[in-house]
Order: structure tokens, then C-alpha cells, then sequence
């Protein structure tokens, strides 16, 4: 009972689900209030994604209905699972074992995926243009958010993100050494989840709005929630890695601070996301490769290099 209340309950699936839509609130509220607009009421995203639930799914003719509405249930389950390995109110996660960085990246690749394979099934051209930018994407933002996260990874020794927390709890000072890998995977995050500048396979003035095109009803909603939560996964997970400060205190402190540090990392999604235009898929692959990835590397370099100074 107690790992079906975990899965379903808290820290799972309905408690993501309210946190990833409360999430998109405060992104969506900071991102206008920078730009000299109101923004939206609070309950504005928990009103569009219960719309959405009650509205018709329609499929098209051409598509293939089976992957056109197994992949929005791909992506909302791979974007949920990887919660699980990420310390939440203390420095051990729910399940943790050495090696879970790398599934919980893994996982995190899943949801991008399932966005290319329905849109393209999707049969649409919009969709279809709109899944190669996605895939096209991928392959440039995925490099430096591993290298970023893997770097802090080698300086702790271990490629448990429990450990690693728990390390750096420990070695507080540590995490001055991280500060490029954090700003790396930040920039990362940014393009995983399609955000403004790097939000082109999704971009509304030139390709509707991408691989989503032809979703509407819940496989839209699903789809809509998938991003949401897994906003709040990634900022879980870089806030459990290079801000694993306020641990320790207790589990409701811990919470309460947990909670904050992701609202931090999205509110630093909203101020970059309102800095910079939308980019060219061919400018984002070329600062992905040319930048952020070089930037990622001499952070693996500077761990490297403190591994073994300490030694």
C-alpha cells in the first residue's frame, strides 16, 4: 500500500501533476510580469489542462492511431519515473542504487522521443517539420547537459545522485567547482524543454505549433502535462546536484526548501527565456556545439583536475 500511495499519490503522479502545473503558473506569471504584462490568474494552467481533458480527441485519417496515442502516454510516464531517483527532503531519493543518473537521463531522453515519433506518425507536414527540429535539437543539447551533470558526478565518485547530494552536503565548498556545469545544464534544460530561444520545433509563426499540430483533447493534455512535469524533474535534479543546500533540517523544512530551489531554477528559465529571441535550428546546433559544449568540457577538465589534486 505504501508504494502504490508513493506512485500514485506523493511523491508521485498526482502530486507532479499539481507541482508541474503550478510550476508552469509561476513560469508563465514571471515570464509576463518581465515583459510588463499581468500574466495569467493562478488557477489559469489547472483550467486549460481540465479543458483539454473534456474536449474531443481527433486523429487523422492518415496518421497511425497506435502510436499517435501511445506516445503522449510514453512521454508523460518516462517524464514521472526518473522523480523517483531524485532526493527530494533529505539526500536520499525514494529508490536509489549507483548508477541512476544515468537512467534518470535516460528517462528524461524518452519524452523528446515520443514528441518526434508522434508527430511524425502524425502524418502532418507541420508535425512532421516540426519533429525533425526536435530531433535535430536533440542531439545538440544532449552532449553538454550530460557532460555538465556527469562532471559533478566525477567529483563526487559515485553515479548515484542520492551520493552525490550527500557528498556535497558534506564538502559544501565543493560546489563553487560546479558553478559552469550548472550554468551548462541550465542553458540545456532551456532547449530540452522547448523554451524561447530555443523553442523553434514548436515555433506558432512558422510551423503552427510543431509536432502537437494535429493533438488535441487529452493526448494534448498529456502531452502539455509531460512538459510540465518534466520542467519540474529537471529543476529537481539540478537543484539536488549543484544547490544541495537546506538538507538535514528535517522533512518538512526540507520540502518546504526543495519547493523553492525548483521555483528558483524556473524562474531562471523565465528570465533567460525573456533575455533572448527565438534562435535558427541551425544557430542553436551551432552554439550548442560551438559554446555550450566546450564550456561543458573544460568543466569536466576542472573535476578532473580537482579529482586528482585531492587524491
Amino acid at each position: 500500500m505504501v508504494t502504490i500511495f508513493q506512485i500514485l499519490i506523493f511523491p508521485g503522479v498526482l502530486f507532479l501533476s499539481l507541482f508541474g502545473l503550478m510550476a508552469e503558473f509561476v513560469d508563465r506569471k514571471i515570464y509576463a510580469r518581465l515583459q510588463n504584462r499581468i500574466g495569467p490568474p493562478w488557477f489559469q494552467t489547472f483550467a486549460d489542462f481540465l479543458k483539454l481533458l473534456g474536449k474531443e480527441t481527433f486523429v487523422p485519417t492518415e496518421a497511425s492511431p497506435q502510436m499517435f496515442r501511445l506516445m503522449p502516454v510514453f512521454a508523460l510516464t518516462s517524464s514521472i519515473v526518473p522523480f523517483f531517483y531524485i532526493p527530494i527532503w533529505g539526500t536520499e531519493a525514494l529508490y536509489s542504487f549507483n548508477g541512476d543518473i544515468i537512467v534518470v537521463l535516460y528517462l528524461l531522453t524518452i519524452p523528446t522521443l515520443s514528441f518526434f515519433i508522434g508527430g511524425w506518425y502524425s502524418t502532418s507536414l507541420y508535425a512532421r517539420i516540426g519533429s525533425v527540429r526536435t530531433l535535430t535539437q536533440l542531439f545538440a543539447y544532449e552532449v553538454p547537459l550530460f557532460m555538465g551533470l556527469l562532471s559533478a558526478a566525477l567529483l563526487a565518485n559515485t553515479w548515484s545522485i542520492s551520493e552525490m547530494t550527500l557528498f556535497y552536503v558534506r564538502h559544501p565548498g565543493y560546489w563553487v567547482f560546479n558553478l559552469i556545469g550548472f550554468a551548462v545544464t541550465l542553458i540545456a534544460l532551456l532547449g530540452k524543454l522547448e523554451k524561447v530561444p530555443f523553442d523553434i520545433p514548436e515555433a506558432e509563426t512558422e510551423i503552427v505549433a510543431g509536432s502537437f499540430t494535429e493533438y488535441s483533447g487529452k493526448l494534448l493534455a498529456f502531452f502539455r502535462l509531460a512538459i510540465d512535469i518534466e520542467m519540474v524533474v529537471g529543476s529537481a535534479l539540478l537543484a539536488a546536484v549543484f544547490l544541495p543546500f537546506g538538507l538535514g533540517l528535517g522533512v518538512f523544512v526540507g520540502f518546504i526548501i526543495f519547493i523553492f530551489k525548483v521555483l528558483f531554477i524556473v524562474a531562471l528559465l523565465a528570465l533567460l527565456r525573456t533575455i533572448f529571441a527565438r534562435l535558427r535550428i541551425d544557430q542553436m546546433t551551432q552554439f550548442c556545439w560551438r559554446y555550450v559544449a566546450p564550456v561543458a568540457l573544460l568543466q569536466l577538465m576542472l573535476n578532473l583536475f580537482l579529482k586528482g589534486a585531492l587524491k
